[in-house]
């Protein structure tokens, strides 16, 4: 009998005055008015997942929503490894501030932009690398069940180049729409049993309407 852990991931509600601003992982607010959307998802999305969200309010008001918006489920477990990347001292700022104050270094984050780390940030790659853990303690500990995860759109991405073996580049072309829902499974199976099983991508930023 193979075991399926299927992952739902779900981005959070939109930022408030987030547009043009590395905000990254700093705990900017998001808007959950948009009621309709949200009885959506709850039609949607498992009734009997494990929940998780990151530390960062956008996630935990994003899944607050989904419960009021008719959807039952245990409380969600805060995992700070499911944040979004950290772009350190860039954060707060806009992109046209960064490249006005220190053209210098804006140029050589732009040359490769995946790899490279902000100062005292992480670069795309380990925000794959560090997703990549916490999906494989999170999935053995959950294996064969439904797992909701209100994430940011880096960690979706970085979940999508785990699951396909994506390079970082690939990774970071995926489209990731706010409260869109991309779902992977991990199959174990046979020979698989006990290796990280397979992976198989059943849809990726969907967006559900009521």
């Amino acid at each position: 009998m193979s075991d399926v852990t299927r992952w739902w991931w779900v981005r959070h509600a939109p930022v408030v005055n987030g547009e043009g601003m590395i905000y990254g992982s700093s705990d900017i607010d998001c808007d959950v008015s948009d009621t309709a959307h949200f009885k959506a998802l709850a039609q949607v999305l498992p009734k009997d997942a494990v929940w998780f969200t990151s530390h960062l309010t956008r996630t935990k008001k994003t899944a607050q929503a989904i419960a009021e918006a008719g959807l039952d489920f245990p409380e969600p477990i805060v995992e700070e490894d499911l944040g979004e990347q950290n772009f350190g001292d860039w954060q707060g700022l806009s992109w046209n501030q960064m490249m006005k104050a220190d053209p210098e270094t804006y140029n050589i984050y732009w040359s490769d932009p995946t790899r490279n780390r902000p100062p005292g940030g992480e670069s795309f790659a380990d925000q794959i690398a560090r997703t990549g853990v916490v999906i494989d303690r999170l999935g053995e500990q959950h294996k064969g069940r439904n797992i909701v995860a209100v994430a940011h759109g880096g960690t979706i991405r970085a979940a999508m180049a785990v699951a396909l073996k994506l390079e970082p580049e690939q990774g970071m072309a995926i489209r990731v729409d706010t409260l869109s829902v991309s779902i992977l499974e991990n199959v174990e199976d046979g020979l698989l049993r006990g290796k990280g099983g397979v992976w198989r991508v059943v849809g990726v930023n969907r967006v559900v309407q009521e």
